[in-house]
């Protein structure tokens, strides 16, 4: 039976338009909730654990939904998933190593991720596959990143012979993650030809890359007080070549006494590579002009120093270099978990804070429980 009933608060004049029609309901059973149904929740299966051939056989049959889960047990924190990882690199190890590895740089704004995607679709078309291991700046208050990358890419992500990894820094310096050389070799054993670095892009301190890439491309623009870098020691000393990008419009003026400027300074540095002179070349991205020229340039050099015996020879350097990092952190991380250093380090954190003592001599007293 429905009844017709006014709410209290309708003016006493008005019509049926305030009108509410009050329908007799029928008892219900809920969790607790307020307007929340009672429902017998079915427990989902989980997810089953891959065994660590399951993770070397998806990687070499270029599974790209094992591949990235194979790079999040290389990048996991927990000791736990550390064993097995290990084990999971050792396997792929022998079937790396076959492919170019491009270190791609810049300041922010610079149209890094433009740039690959314009690049990576001319390799897609010339029949090569390719790797993207992408670099997000992790904030220093949340420790989050956005991992943007991809969604700027997304014409490179489509297609099936791309693969495209978004990463954090997590705060390490350098513009590349802890575990950027084993996602490395991960790529390389799922038989990518090309893997492209792309870091964080940070300034002059951003030179980690170079030690584990082939080739290291620092990509620029005009117009914006950069001209001036072209002198400066650090990233540009050690680039294998320099790229002023978005020289279209009325920048591409502008962008040629950039490359010039460019040309000019490096005459003044070391090149980083031992029979190879470094380039400068303009382009645009968003016009996709001047990317095969980038393209060709890579080739150049490649096969320069793989005939003079170069490329191997910095293969090798990169991964000594690579075995003392490993040592140094793990000392790092033995010397703040020793229980001797765990007991003093906070009153002397203390002390230093307040000015009690200067910071040399705390670190001494440190230093001196080991």
């Amino acid at each position: 039976m429905k009844k017709v009933k006014k709410p209290e608060w309708v003016p006493k004049n008005a019509g049926d338009e305030f009108t509410t029609r009050v329908v007799q309901g029928k008892e219900s059973q809920h969790n607790g909730m307020p307007g929340r149904k009672s429902y017998n929740r079915k427990k989902l299966p989980r997810r089953r654990q891959l065994s660590v051939e399951d993770y070397v056989c998806g990687v070499l049959s270029k599974d790209r939904t094992i591949l990235a889960q194979t790079i999040t047990l290389i990048e996991s924190n927990s000791q736990k998933h550390f064993d097995k990882a290990q084990e999971v690199l050792k396997q792929l190890l022998p079937y790396t190593g076959n492919s170019l590895r491009i270190g791609i740089t810049g300041v922010p704004g610079a149209g890094k991720s433009t740039f690959i995607e314009a690049l990576g679709c001319l390799l897609m078309k010339q029949d090569n596959s390719l790797a993207v291991l992408a670099i997000d700046p992790s904030s220093s208050l949340s420790k989050g990143s956005v991992l943007g990358d991809k969604t700027r890419m997304e014409k490179l992500a489509m297609h099936p012979n791309s693969f495209i990894r978004p990463s954090p820094a997590g705060g390490k310096l350098g513009g590349v993650t802890r575990k950027t050389r084993e996602t490395t070799l991960i790529c390389e054993a799922a038989g990518y030809d090309v893997i492209f670095i792309e870091t964080v892009g940070v300034g002059q301190n951003e030179i980690t890359v170079r030690s584990m890439v082939d080739f290291f491309l620092l990509l620029k623009i005009a117009g914006a007080g950069d001209e001036l870098q072209g002198i400066k020691k650090g990233v540009v000393e050690l680039a294998d070549a320099i790229l002023i990008n978005k020289a279209d419009g009325d920048n591409k003026t502008r962008a040629e006494i950039a490359r010039r400027d460019f040309a000019n300074a490096l005459n003044y540095l070391r090149s980083p590579t031992k029979g190879w002179k470094p380039e400068v070349l303009t382009c645009s991205a968003i016009s996709e002009t001047g990317i095969s020229e980038v393209w060709d340039i890579i080739k150049k050099y490649e096969k320069i120093v793989r005939r003079s015996g170069v490329f191997t020879e910095r293969r090798n350097q990169q991964n000594l270099g690579w075995m003392h990092d490993l040592v140094n952190e793990h000392l790092l991380n033995v010397f703040y978990n020793d229980p001797r250093i765990l007991e003093i380090l906070p009153n002397l954190e203390k002390e230093v804070r307040s000015g009690k003592i200067p910071p040399t001599k705390a670190a001494w007293k440190l230093l001196k429980e080991i």
